[in-house]
């Protein structure tokens, strides 16, 4: 099962496996805190697309788009995070945007979701 979580919320055990997909650090959040079992920042939007974003929720649909495109050149990652669901059977991806609607994790999630159903 894959699960998304703000950076900001408190680690709970029921987080299972927690990865952090955002290219940036979470600003203010210690790595003892945090508790990452992992930081995969190669999977974040690329810089250009997250800096055009800017989280404006305006631009969300055209944002999913290319972040999907930019998801299709990262097959092997997405299999590394199918591979650790399986392992840890609860994988959690952390993200750090205040808006929990429009953010690369929702994106991110929907894909593995859909994933998982095809396969």
């Amino acid at each position: 099962m894959f699960k998304i979580k703000r950076a900001y919320q408190d680690p709970e055990d029921e987080d299972g496996y927690r990865i952090l997909v955002d290219r940036l650090w979470p600003r203010g959040v210690s790595k003892e805190k945090a508790k990452f079992d992992l930081w995969m920042k190669e999977i974040a939007p690329s810089n250009e697309l997250r800096k055009w974003f800017g989280h404006e929720p305006e631009k969300w649909g055209e944002f999913k788009n290319k972040y999907i495109d930019e998801l299709a050149e990262k097959k092997e990652l997405i299999n590394q995070l199918c591979d650790m669901e399986k392992i840890n059977k609860i994988v959690t991806m952390i993200y750090s945007a205040k808006d929990e609607k429009h953010n690369n994790a929702v994106v991110l999630l929907e894909l593995l979701e859909k994933s998982s159903k095809t396969s």
